[in-house]
């Protein structure tokens, strides 16, 4: 059976190689406004879903609390791995699955690591694993781009060279889609992978927790929480909790 797209790209090093400048200093900003923003305790649990090398799940660990990250990609989990203590850990999960029933205080699901899926009913068993896996009135996070902003602004193709290899990237809107395509050459070999996303927008969010049985709280458009505007605003985060 074929891999999706998201098993091959996120598992190979030049994913990691690509997105390594990723900004670290605004990350911690916003898991700080969003600790504040919540009201954690410090005592609570929180997991991570999708949560890649662990970037977010380390720094909330730093900050006190007893974090857990799940990742569908091996080499991603296994890099978290190495920053592991008594109150951080990592597993190996697809987050179209429950992990660890009526256990954790907030989910969080954080830059854009949601939409990946040719069936929408795989957003709703998303859903509906944050909603399982949290507590009663647990907090339910999702981080995703703001689509309307993101299409508007798409680069058919830019080229980024990073470590003397040259990334071809062409980007396109398409059948409900954003479609990244990257295409470069290394040590005499090419190699082709694709991204893609569902261009979701608030609406679209609201119908999928109605299925999941969500109840949205509050959105905000970036990640100093300002107000969400669907033609400017960069992100749009999402709260929600069970019904």
């Amino acid at each position: 059976m074929k891999n999706e797209w998201f098993e091959d790209w996120f598992a190979s090093p030049y994913y990691f190689k690509l997105y390594k400048h990723r900004n670290e200093e605004e990350a911690a900003c916003f898991m700080d406004k969003l600790i504040n923003y919540l009201d954690i305790d410090s005592n609570a649990k929180l997991l991570d879903a999708a949560c890649g090398k662990g970037r977010h799940s380390i720094y909330l660990n730093q900050k006190g609390f007893n974090v857990t990250g799940i990742d569908l990609s091996a080499p991603s989990i296994n890099l978290a791995k190495k920053s592991e203590n008594e109150r951080l850990a990592f597993f190996v999960h697809d987050i179209r699955k429950t992990f660890r029933s009526n256990y954790f205080n907030a989910v969080l699901n954080l830059f854009t690591s949601f939409g990946y899926f040719e069936n929408s009913n795989d957003n709703v068993q998303c859903l509906k694993a944050f909603r399982e896996a949290s507590i009663y009135n647990g907090d339910i996070i999702i981080d995703f781009i703001n689509a309307t902003k993101a299409i508007s602004e798409l680069k058919a193709n830019e080229t980024k060279t990073i470590d003397g290899i040259d990334f071809h990237i062409s980007k396109k809107h398409t059948n409900g889609f954003i479609r990244k395509k990257i295409k470069f050459q290394d040590n005499g070999k090419s190699f082709q992978f694709e991204e893609k996303v569902q261009a979701l927008g608030l609406q679209d969010f609201q119908r999928l927790f109605d299925k999941a049985n969500l109840k949205l709280i509050d959105h905000f458009g970036d990640y100093d929480l300002s107000e969400y505007n669907q033609n400017h605003s960069n992100r749009l985060i999402l709260h929600a909790k069970s019904k």
